[in-house]
Order: C-alpha cells, then structure tokens, then sequence
C-alpha cells in the first residue's frame, strides 16, 4: 500500500502528464525533464497514437508510467487489459468506478494474478470518480445523479475500496473529505493541478500545488508541457509542493 504523502519526496509525488501526439515529442519530453520528474501519464491521446511503444520509451529513460486508459467494459474485458498493463511494467494504471463493483474486482484480480504469474510488481489500481471536467450542475443534468459531487465521489470511492482497489483519481476539491473517509493508506491522485495564475483550460475542478497537497500524487500537464522550459516550471512546481 502506498505511503502516506507526508512521507514522499516531491519528486516521487509529481506525475507529468504526456499529452502530446507523437512519441517523438514524448521522448523530448521525458529528456528535457531528466532529474527534474521521473513519473509521467500516458493517457488516451499518445496512446492511441503509437501504443505500447510510449511506455516503453518511458520505461527505457528510467521512467515511470500512470497508465490513465480509464478502462471501462465488461469485467471480463477490464480484467484482460489489467493483465496487461502488468505486463507493459507500469506502476500504476485506472478504471472507470461507474463501471460498478464487478468490474473493479475484475481489475483488481487480473492484475494481483497478471504480477504473481509473471514476477513482476503490482501495479497501485485506482479508480476514476467524477472528472474534474464535471461541476455540479453537469453531474445533475448530464448524468442525472442527485447528490453533490463530493457525495457521489464518496460513494464510488466506498465501491472501490469493496472490490479491493488501491486508490482514487479526484480533484483537489474532493481531497479531505476522501482522507477523512478512505484513510491514510489510500491513494490519492489528483489531476487539474495549476500553479497560481494558469490557464484552467477544460477542466472546472483545479487547485494550486498547495491546495492539493493532501494527495499522494500530483498530475500537471500543460503548465510544464507547454512551457518553453518543462524542466524549470517542473522545478517551481516541486518547490511549491515542498511549500
């Protein structure tokens, strides 16, 4: 189980979120930020656009990847891609909680037996609440549920945690009341976070590096990706959080 985040570094904390379209500019990435960050996300985008090989370029560069494919299908299909993130050796990858209590048993299983059978670690299985897209008129109209954010992220955390899952993905709003509720040995990782100033883009739930320093993992984007020097706003990023 993870540890609580009082007990990590900084570095070990921030997750650089690898946006981009071609492995090419992944890989400068990941170079430009050499003994500034070591983990970084690789989520739907880069993916889809060259596979497996963005976690092996990764890996290769002394990396650590967040698989964020936000697996949502029958528990048979999610257990499969579970297996399988075992095997592409990342440490730490996500479904969709709305995918209900079977599916996430079915993650959770395929990838404690994927790392038994095949020796290698087991990667922290997280579950995906509400997005940090989502306010709390669009979680009523769009999706018809009548409670309050924080209430239905509470309640998907609650399911879980049944099916045996490691942690959450939530937006810094929601951090303390899933401590208070969850434990200290829950994980943590929140997304939307931008240094004071930044752009909110698409996303309505954000916090600073500060705010959010309940979580175990930060995950920043733009605000480094998008600077013309990743490696010195990762820096300003990391001294914010020792803050």
């Amino acid at each position: 189980m993870p540890r609580a985040p009082e007990d990590r570094l900084p570095a070990d904390r921030l997750i650089v979120a690898l946006d981009v379209d071609s492995l090419d500019r992944a890989a400068a990435l990941v170079d430009a930020l050499h003994g500034t960050a070591r983990r970084f996300k690789i989520g739907s985008q880069l993916f889809t656009a060259v596979g497996p090989a963005a976690v092996e370029a990764v890996r290769k560069r002394g990396g650590e990847v967040f698989l964020d494919l936000k697996f949502h299908d029958i528990p048979n299909t999610v257990e499969g891609a579970a297996r399988e993130a075992v095997r592409l050796g990342v440490f730490m990858f996500n479904v969709h909680a709305s995918g209900g209590r079977a599916m996430m048993r079915a993650a959770a299983h395929g990838a404690r037996e994927a790392s038994q059978t095949l020796s290698l670690p087991r990667p922290l299985v997280l579950a995906v609440t509400v997005l940090t897209s989502f306010d709390r008129q669009a979680l009523a109209s769009e999706l018809r549920v009548a409670s309050s954010v924080e209430g239905h992220v509470l309640h998907l955390c609650g399911l879980a945690q049944e099916a045996g899952l490691d942690g959450n993905v939530a937006s810094p709003h929601e951090i303390a009341a899933i401590r208070r509720a969850m434990g200290p040995r829950w994980a943590i990782v929140t997304p939307g976070v931008r240094p004071a100033g930044s752009e909110t883009n698409d996303q309505s739930r954000i916090a600073t590096p500060r705010a959010a320093a309940g979580a175990d993992y930060l995950v920043v984007g733009r605000p480094i990706t998008a600077a013309a020097d990743p490696a010195k706003a990762a820096a300003a990023i990391l001294e914010e959080m020792r803050a």
